[in-house]
């Protein structure tokens, strides 16, 4: 076999990429292919399952989300770019996504619709916070010369991810109910968020109070 094609298939099982790339990647890979297991029920849980719910609370449940996320996305994106260093960027995606792992079993425990969208309006607010944290990260360490392979590995794997699970979702909720797909959900989140820990001492403390305190 041809050397670049040794290195091309290297690249793909994530060997000859930079670690930072190589555990995010891995760890996106495992959490959205856990929240593919929701998107097929989503909706049908809450027609379903919440009280007084239909088809149009399912839509502005979303709405919700999706609104939130996209309002405080760039303010929140501004503050993590005022700090310097990326040791806060860590810690704001670390911690971000542990409370987004635990979200789904809030789901369990939802009387009302109020609460839904409670808990979703929470959802958009830290999703708004780790993603930015999440893409800053990566892409400071993208391999130079790499980095549209090291984009396309990323989006093939998580779309990869997210597509397997999605089919598996339904049969999840069929066979063994909603309440089991929601912990299993939080269960395999809290694993690929302990993955970031492999990456937290190749983050650069910077100066992030000093700089901070100058921009002020």
């Amino acid at each position: 076999m041809p050397q670049s094609s040794i290195q091309n298939w290297r690249n793909r099982f994530l060997i000859n990429v930079n670690p930072v790339i190589r555990w995010l990647t891995i760890s996106d890979f495992v959490i959205i292919g856990s929240s593919g297991l929701l998107s097929p029920i989503f909706a049908v849980f809450i027609t379903d399952y919440i009280p007084n719910s239909n088809v149009q609370v399912a839509g502005i449940a979303i709405t919700i989300f999706l609104l939130t996320k996209s309002l405080a996305q760039i303010p929140l994106a501004t503050i993590i770019d005022r700090i310097r260093g990326e040791r806060d960027d860590f810690w704001i995606l670390f911690w971000g996504s542990i409370v987004m792992s635990i979200i789904p079993i809030f789901y369990i425990f939802i009387q009302s619709i109020a609460q839904l969208y409670f808990i979703q309006a929470i959802n958009g607010l830290v999703t708004a916070a780790t993603f930015p944290a999440y893409m800053a990260i990566f892409h400071r360490h993208l391999d130079k010369g790499k980095e549209g392979t090291e984009l396309g590995i990323y989006y093939t794997l998580t779309d990869v991810s997210s597509a397997a699970t999605g089919a598996i979702g339904g049969s999840l909720a069929y066979y063994i109910g909603f309440k089991w797909v929601f912990i299993a959900v939080s269960a395999i989140s809290l694993i690929g968020t302990l993955a970031l820990l492999m990456i937290r001492n190749k983050m650069n403390s910077g100066r992030w109070l000093h700089c901070w305190l100058i921009k002020k």
